[in-house]
């Protein structure tokens, strides 16, 4: 049995627990992970499609498959946070990494689509930092 770890959503209305039995980190930089994130990429986290416990709002996620590309994205119907969900194949639970509480261990081990990157992102990351808004 894995390390237990914490997810949500935004609002709370979902929460869910996962066992840290990851297989797969990936960054992945595609046209519609862009998209469906308003960001550079999208953290998602495998691991297998039974690794999951629903504590709360499993009646509140709504699901959207792409029909061009495999591509699926579950979501809260509240405040839109994006929450796992099994890939459209049927192999995989995909773990948003942003929507856990608790870190995971594993790191990203591969960036996917990443020609596909928008030119932003690599001057984006190196950037000045703040630990706030800048004043």
């Amino acid at each position: 049995m894995g390390n237990q770890l914490n997810g949500r959503c935004l609002c709370g209305e979902v929460s869910y627990r996962v066992e840290e039995r990851f297989h797969a980190f990936y960054l992945c930089h595609c046209a519609q992970c862009q998209k469906v994130t308003g960001s550079g990429f999208a953290a998602n986290i495998l691991t297998s499609p039974d690794n999951i416990n629903w504590l709360s709002g499993s009646d509140k996620i709504t699901n959207y498959e792409d029909s061009l590309r495999s591509f699926s994205k579950a979501f809260c119907q509240i405040c839109g946070s994006g929450v796992p969900h099994i890939n459209k194949s049927g192999t995989n639970l995909v773990v948003p990494a942003g929507s856990l509480v608790d870190q995971p261990l594993k790191s990203p081990t591969a960036n996917l689509f990443h020609p596909e990157s928008p030119r932003w992102l690599k001057h984006g990351l190196l950037a000045k930092s703040f630990d706030g808004y800048p004043e």
